[in-house]
């Protein structure tokens, strides 16, 4: 598939039930309003239960719209083995090696990896990540051992660096997303603006239509 990074849903149950709505409901509305990757995160889950969150992820998404499964290399792959949809992972720093992910799940595997220093951005590249994820941009309360926050000039600076796309992360909003576009990045991701939106729908199409306008 062609992998589309504009706009990146990170998952948070949590965040979702607060509002009323179960995780697979929030992940629907937001393709709907224009999410063109999904990450799976919850790191709380034991592994069957995470696949099975997976499965019912995978059935709402149509082809188009890629899904990524956070840290857990042993779920995406017995996904894959049980026939459902996944189409990569997304490796923190302290995650299983990009090279041994890519041994286990394949060439064609998107392998993300998070990254917030020039040494962790050449790293990646050189372990042969297909995207990065710079952050923090902002102080985000959706991840617990998030970095320090980078502000957008920086993020942008480390965007440049990159040798393969680079999606931005952690506290993004929609006012930040022409920067972000302009400043070099594929993409932007986020949790809590739509995860914890009354409307995700409304929320995904806003961050949608400033990221297209930014072209």
């Amino acid at each position: 598939m062609s992998l589309d990074l504009s706009v990146y849903l990170v998952t948070d149950v949590a965040q979702s039930a607060g509002c009323g709505r179960d995780i697979v409901t929030t992940v629907r509305e937001a393709v709907d309003g224009g999410v063109t990757t999904v990450q799976i995160r919850r790191k709380d889950a034991p592994a069957r239960a995470m696949l099975g969150l997976t499965r019912s992820v995978a059935d709402a998404l149509p082809d188009h719209v890629a899904l990524v499964i956070n840290d857990r290399v042993d779920v995406a792959l017995a996904a894959r083995r049980s026939g459902i949809r996944v189409d990569g992972v997304h490796l923190g720093q302290q995650d299983i090696p990009v090279a041994i992910a890519r041994t286990l799940l394949g060439d064609d595997c998107v392998i993300g990896v998070s990254a917030s220093t020039e040494a962790q951005i050449a790293a990646a590249g050189a372990d042969g990540a297909d995207y990065i994820g710079i952050g923090a941009v902002r102080a985000t309360q959706s991840k617990v051992d998030a970095p320090p926050p980078l502000g957008i000039a920086r993020a942008c600076e480390l965007a440049r660096l990159c040798t393969v796309p680079a999606v931005a992360i952690g506290g993004v909003r929609a006012d930040d997303v022409g920067d972000l576009r302009r400043g070099g990045f594929a993409g932007a991701a986020v949790v809590s603006w739509i995860c914890a939106a009354p409307d995700p729908r409304a929320a995904a199409s806003m961050l949608s239509r400033v990221w297209e306008a930014a072209a």
